[in-house]
């Protein structure tokens, strides 16, 4: 049990770019969370990037059972490829360990609903790391949508976009590989969350060019999304076409855009709105959107509530996106059966930490050129 004026201890496990560049500095700025513990296949990674914060348990993925049975932590944060997820969020909570895991959840809604499962089983909280579901520029976006300003939302629109870099883990043949489950995850959240309900209707096809960086995996995919009330969204993403995080929501009395949406290291986020009362752009600074989201993952331990974004969240986007995988390998429309979901984010879960510098990164590589 974590007494309430506790802090936080904290393993990350996997050390790769996301966790080295995002997650570890942003753990460094929070007060009540401390860095305890550090897992990886790699012992170079783990005694220099120990070495530099000064973490003393330092562990192979074969010592995660015993790491965990030593009560160095209360908490981990999964930061490894898709189809390990799984995996790695049964064995922590089997000891009794909290998770926060990245998106998507797992390849499959089986491995989702087993996760689930499993923390409810050992009364462990279970966090999907949606870090948009804490961040201004997005929650500014949710009220405008949902305040009658541009009518009542209709279309939403959006592209997000990289140039992978060849042999990034990205496009290695792996469960939960690929542009959809990678980036395409953000799109569909955010379609949800702005529409603040649940795709009935799938349809989908993917691209497979010719670049060898794609021989594993697709290149990108283009998805349109039935939702209820006549609501469509559509939504294109892609490891082969120049860097683009970008939305649209269509009303029927206005529009509103945010530029940069997905983004957690662009230096501002741009939201413009034509509505009932006129044009507003408005910039947001860049924040540290990962500290924020585990900062929230910190107190819902401590206070004992339910996190939202839950388990439940994320797998109904896993839902989603195998029925997306299913029109494109069909041609075919497929229909979806909702998971339910009564709390979605709103402006009351902005968490605002400043942003930090880039730290010295070992043995990794920016994934795009």
């Amino acid at each position: 049990m974590i007494r309430p004026s506790s802090r936080i201890r904290i393993g990350v496990i996997g050390l790769g770019h996301f966790a080295q560049a995002a997650v570890l500095p942003a753990i460094e700025q929070l007060l009540d969370v401390e860095l305890t513990a550090l897992v990886s296949g790699s012992r170079h990674k783990l005694e220099e990037i120990g070495r530099r914060h000064g973490v003393r348990a330092l562990c192979s993925y074969d010592q995660l059972d015993e790491l965990l049975e030593s009560g160095v932590v209360d908490a981990v944060y999964i930061a490894v490829p898709n189809d390990l997820h799984a995996e790695l969020t049964l064995v922590a909570a089997r000891h009794g360990g909290h998770v926060l895991c990245e998106k998507p959840m797992a390849p499959t809604e089986a491995e989702c609903m087993q996760m689930i499962r499993v923390c409810e089983q050992r009364r462990v909280k279970l966090m999907i790391a949606y870090r948009l579901h804490f961040e201004a520029a997005n929650l500014v976006a949710i009220e405008v949508a949902r305040g009658g300003e541009i009518g009542e939302p209709r279309l939403f629109s959006s592209v997000f976009a990289m140039q992978v870099r060849g042999g990034n883990v990205r496009t290695q043949p792996r469960r939960g590989a690929g542009p959809l489950y990678d980036i395409g995850i953000y799109c569909l959240n955010a379609a949800r969350y702005l529409f603040r309900t649940e795709p009935v209707e799938a349809m989908a096809m993917k691209l497979c060019g010719r670049d060898p960086r794609f021989a594993a995996v697709d290149e990108a995919f283009a998805v349109a999304l039935r939702f209820p009330h006549d609501r469509v969204a559509q939504f294109t993403c892609s490891f082969g076409a120049r860097d683009r995080a970008h939305y649209q929501v269509i009303g029927t009395d206005g529009f509103l855009t945010l530029d940069n949406a997905y983004e957690y290291a662009a230096d501002e986020m741009t939201l413009q709105v034509v509505g009932k009362h006129g044009d507003k752009i408005r910039t947001f600074p860049k924040r540290d959107q990962i500290a924020a989201e585990i900062e929230y993952f910190a107190r819902c331990i401590r206070d004992d509530v339910e996190p939202e974004p839950s388990g439940w969240e994320g797998m109904a986007d896993v839902r989603i996106l195998q029925a997306i995988q299913t029109s494109a390998r069909f041609g075919r429309t497929v229909p979806i059966d909702p998971v339910p979901r009564p709390r979605r984010p709103d402006l009351g879960q902005e968490i605002r930490i400043p942003a930090h510098e880039m730290p010295p990164l070992v043995d990794v590589e920016q994934p795009t050129k």
